[in-house]
């Protein structure tokens, strides 16, 4: 464990701000106290800031002596942050700072997501607004809201806003890596009405059924990586016991946001008492079958099942059944690759949240594509499924994708850059989460020349979150040198 703090680390400006980030709760939704603090920075530099209707900030610094012809560059990064956490941690994200610290060679936080996505690109913006010994032309600092759920910020963004040639997109997560491109996305929100059942049979026990330890994560950059889906392995073992065990299922939580792999499922379930013992022993066995078929990529599966108070209500059976079913046989992970670029997701699946509460269940899931066509025909097939298991569907918050452009003039300029600097090409790529680059590029100018980049992200969207700290000042190291070139 080192013994330095965050704010030791270089480049110490950048560090300052993360650190601060750190301790404004920032969740989407929740952005005004981020946004003064951003406008502060400016507003303190005496430099002009303006706010959008829908909050987004963009802070404009002139350009340095010698570039005042050059075309303006657009540095954007978004204000959100994913709020996740362990079951077992008391943390609420409204109000409480990121407990965040230096383990050897990465900033991670305790057991909450660290924010580093997109905070570092926050950080670096700033740190560049407050050094006036830069060479760069003018600069427009954009610093969008709530892109983790719905992109509101870029789809927000009015004609005229913004006047940069070039973007420089600081939300991509791997060290190396030139980003050209993403896929678009679509909300799934499906409900289950029903009256509730309060005829719960006599001699019934009730059981809480747990599966936590998953690892969860970003469910479109670690999508292809094969890991657990509570919500699909708490439905494989609720249909077992639907049909085996006489059970009736009171109640279900499962995932918490709709872009984050769900780590965690929990159900209250009734059974008969003759049957409770069996029950019990039959969840052992489904932890044991979970953890060998996830060996390797899951580490820490813990399925355990306790005896509990007896509900009030049940899910009507009719609709238990059906909800299972559909649950069960939904799509989830990864659908079709890229033929041109065949290491990358083309189109994937996230069943994301499945959520009871009093007359009804919820299911969302977040279908991405970097082809619209693909996008409408996974869309199409959940429908399909969720309408004859009697749920109301509807798809919601549709988002263009982002399409490369392999003769952009802006990434020629940073190819160039980049292997002048480090003796070897950056890695150009297309990548399956969701940027707002397309959404941005269609609300500015559509000829906008954007590219992406930033330091090594790992975890981002769960707890395991952490940001490689020699990659933060190499990408800040980067980012000037970009500047300065296109001056």
């Amino acid at each position: 464990m080192s013994t330095s703090t965050i704010l030791d680390l270089n480049p110490k400006n950048v560090w300052k701000h993360f650190y601060a980030l750190t301790r404004i709760p920032r969740p989407t939704g929740q952005m005004e106290e981020v946004a003064e603090y951003v406008k502060k920075i400016g507003n303190d530099r005496n430099l002009d800031v303006k706010q959008d209707k829908v909050g987004n900030i963009v802070i404009i610094k002139p350009a340095s002596k010698g570039y005042e012809n050059k075309d303006t560059v657009i540095l954007q990064a978004h204000l959100d942050m994913v709020p996740q956490k362990n079951a077992d941690v008391d943390h609420d994200f409204s109000k409480d700072p990121i407990d965040a610290f230096v383990h050897d060679d990465i900033v991670k936080a305790r057991a909450t997501t660290l924010g580093a996505d997109n905070g570092i690109g926050i950080a670096m913006i700033l740190a560049l607004m407050e050094d006036d010994s830069l060479k760069h032309p003018q600069i427009e600092g954009l610093f969008t809201i709530d892109e983790e759920e719905g992109m509101d910020g870029a789809f927000g963004l009015e004609e005229g806003f913004l006047k940069g040639k070039y973007m420089l997109n600081l939300d991509t997560e791997e060290d190396g890596e030139l980003c050209i491109g993403c896929a678009g996305g679509a909300d799934m929100n499906i409900t289950f009405g029903y009256k509730e059942d309060k005829d719960i049979a006599p001699g019934d026990v009730a059981i809480k059924v747990s599966l936590t330890g998953l690892k969860g994560g970003h469910s479109g950059a670690q999508i292809e990586l094969g890991r657990g889906n509570a919500n699909k392995l708490m439905n494989l073992f609720l249909k077992d016991i639907v049909i085996n065990y006489e059970a009736r299922l009171a109640s279900i939580k499962g995932g918490s946001l709709r872009n984050a792999i769900p780590r965690e499922s929990f159900a209250v379930v009734c059974v008969p008492e003759q049957l409770l013992d069996d029950l019990l022993d039959l969840t052992k066995e489904y932890e044991k079958l979970f953890r060998k078929e996830f060996a390797g990529i899951e580490e820490s599966i813990s399925f355990k099942a306790e005896k509990t108070e007896l509900p009030k209500t049940l899910i009507p059976v009719e609709v238990q059944d059906d909800l299972i079913n559909a649950v069960e046989g939904c799509p989830n992970g990864v659908i079709s690759m890229l033929a041109e670029f065949p290491d990358t997701v083309e189109s994937s699946l996230n069943l994301a949240m499945v959520q009871s509460s009093p007359e009804k269940t919820e299911v969302k899931l977040l279908v991405r594509s970097s082809s619209e066509t693909r996008k409408a025909w996974v869309c199409s097939s959940v429908e399909s499924i969720f309408l004859l298991a009697g749920a109301n569907v509807k798809i919601e918050n549709e988002y263009p994708g982002w399409q490369p452009n392999a003769n952009s003039p802006l990434l020629n300029t940073m190819e160039k850059i980049y292997l002048e600097k480090y003796g070897e090409r950056p890695h150009v790529n297309v990548i399956h989460a969701g940027l707002e680059c397309g959404i941005i590029q269609s609300r500015v100018n559509k000829d906008l020349d954007i590219v992406s980049f930033g330091p090594t992200i790992r975890g981002a969207h769960s707890p395991e979150e952490y940001v490689e700290i020699a990659a933060v000042e190499k990408s800040y190291e980067y980012m000037l040198a970009i500047l300065e070139e296109l001056g």
